[in-house]
């Protein structure tokens, strides 16, 4: 196992700004060539295409010199002024398409496409200011980033009015890079490679030095004052190990197995949305780190790569578990279901930590500033644009109910784990309604400040209801920065723990080879904890191998206290 993770991917750092330069990318994740045709159909996703184009104002510059944009040929439009026939297909000059610019008439060009968003506008969860403000022009450099290739399939066939012609569009205009942009540059040439990572944090000391302002306030933020955020990190300072002595820790394993799927060390990759903010391979990076450690990943609904670009990045056998959040539209959420299914996820999870929206500080401070243009009776109806978080949730469900469990129930025959528990007494109810799995977890302190640290409600839950870990398996994520931190939870009970930022961080500074050396710290560091205190499996691990910092007497005495590990 240990020479599993210890082998490296083929790419550096260095090497992988020059694939990157060079376009020569695996075909994942990669912009369409101009002679693949951009399929035209109706069909329900769990994301709204265009609602995150709020957000990547400031990732724009740095990904047009690493980052070529492709254009499409293709596009159908008989009926409009200022075309021309190229290749059998109508051509709509760009000079017509700047006649669209209005919020009563609203068209937007991306990848050589020309797209009708006017009755999307008011649908915007982050605003319509950023998509009028590119009203008339190629929004391809914004939108991107942030995009599967798939996501304006869900809009009418109607409102795709066809190719524009290249010959007419401007040339694009070199835009001087900025102080901060110029820095990070800098910054990255002088990153050391992965293997010169030794601990988590040194991944997230460099992601803030070397990513854009976007996707290092993304990645970052946390709920108001960030307090809860900062409190899942404390909180392990709490509890401390009582380590065993005179045990044959020679040989070991980290192997673990959770709601019926095995994994090589006790660790999963949480859902986490935008991994493309950070490098353009996006979530294929973390599906193929995943299959190289012999983790499970967890998939975001709100992923910049297409599902099925993420599933087929698969090694064979490999497993992934998928997230959910329910859509006002019901029958978008039945379809996502089905085809989840029906790609070979090996588990639901339901996200229900995000009832209502929140306000996520830093990802809101750095959202466009975009003042937007009057409509044309003169009055400005729009909302204040939002972060990069709202913008992409507008389509959640607020209406949830644990009969909502029985409903996926009803359209998946996979085992579902519930994410987002922080009470004791929903652990309760999601065992009496017969799920496999919880994830403590309170949305890495991204929801509500002043919820409770997951490794608190695990300590709380073994203290007093420990029968529980026997009716499902308990999971957990939120705050975890080292292999001490896994091997804590995993001897209060857990079953394997998740991590979010950090693998967005080191994908962001190092792709592919960030995630695997991100798996590759915490095998050596949770090896090193079991062994240390007498521990040589996690079936090894007990709660009377940790507990509350401080003398076990009085009150700060766990139940197990006088046991023996």
């Amino acid at each position: 196992m240990f020479k599993q993770l210890g082998r490296h991917v083929s790419s550096s750092s260095s090497s992988f700004l020059t694939a990157v330069r060079t376009s020569s990318l695996p075909s994942t994740c990669r912009a369409r060539s101009a002679s693949t045709s951009l399929r035209i159909q109706r069909r329900p996703r769990g994301t709204i295409a265009l609602a995150s184009i709020v957000a990547v104002t400031g990732v724009a510059l740095t990904w047009q010199t690493i980052f070529p944009s492709v254009r499409a040929d293709e596009g159908k439009n008989d009926h409009l002024p200022g075309t021309k026939q190229a290749g059998g297909q109508k051509l709509i000059s760009y000079e017509e398409v700047q006649k669209h610019t209005t919020r009563e008439d609203c068209w937007v060009i991306i990848d050589g496409k020309i797209y009708d968003v006017t009755e999307f506008l008011d649908q915007h969860p982050g605003g319509p200011e950023i998509i009028l403000a590119n009203a008339g022009k190629d929004a391809t450099k914004i939108f991107k980033p942030l995009h599967p290739p798939d996501a304006l399939e869900i809009l009418d066939p109607s409102q795709h009015i066809g190719p524009v012609d290249p010959l007419t569009v401007p040339e694009p205009v070199e835009e001087e890079p900025t102080e901060e942009e110029k820095a990070k540059a800098e910054a990255r040439k002088t990153m050391p490679g992965a293997d010169a990572m030794l601990l988590l944090n040194d991944f997230e000391e460099w992601a803030e030095k070397v990513l854009s302002g976007t996707a290092w306030n993304y990645y970052k933020s946390a709920a108001d004052r960030e307090i809860t955020a900062q409190e899942n990190l404390d909180a392990f300072r709490r509890y401390t190990f009582r380590p065993r002595i005179l045990r044959n820790v020679t040989e070991g394993s980290m192997n673990t197995e959770f709601v019926g799927m095995k994994s090589a060390i006790p660790v999963f990759i949480s859902p986490a949305a935008m991994a493309k903010l950070g490098h353009p391979l996006g979530e294929v990076n973390l599906t193929k780190g995943a299959g190289q450690c012999g983790i499970v990943q967890g998939i975001s609904i709100n992923a910049s790569c297409s599902l099925d670009e993420i599933m087929s990045a698969r090694k064979a056998g490999q497993q992934v578990m998928f997230q959910i959040y329910l859509n006002k539209d019901r029958s978008a959420s039945v379809a996502l279901l089905e085809k989840v299914t029906k790609l070979g996820a090996s588990a639901i999870i339901f996200t229900v930590d995000t009832a209502w929206r929140s306000k996520r500080t830093r990802d809101v401070r750095a959202k466009a500033q975009v003042a937007p243009p009057p409509s044309s009776d003169g009055q400005q109806k729009s909302k204040t644009p939002l972060g990069v978080s709202q913008a992409i949730s507008g389509y959640q469900d607020t209406n949830l109910t644990w009969g909502d469990i029985d409903f996926i129930r009803k359209h998946t025959n996979l085992p579902i784990i519930v994410k987002g528990i922080q009470s004791m007494e929903d652990a309760e109810l999601c065992a009496k309604a017969g799920v496999q799995g919880i994830i403590l977890s309170n949305h890495g302190g991204r929801q509500c400040d002043y919820a409770p640290a997951p490794i608190d409600l695990l300590y709380e839950m073994r203290c007093n209801r420990p029968d529980l870990f026997q009716k499902l398996d308990v999971m957990m994520d939120g705050g975890i920065r080292s292999g001490a931190d896994v091997v804590k939870a995993l001897a209060l009970g857990a079953k394997a723990v998740g991590l979010g930022r950090t693998f967005l961080y080191a994908n962001g500074t190092h792709g592919e080879e960030g995630v695997v050396r991100v798996c590759q710290i915490l095998a050596e560091e949770i090896t090193n904890t079991m062994r240390n205190i007498g521990a040589t499996s996690v079936a090894d691990l007990k709660p009377e191998m940790v507990g509350p910092a401080g003398p076990w007497v009085g009150m700060n005495a766990p139940p197990w206290a006088n046991r023996r590990a």
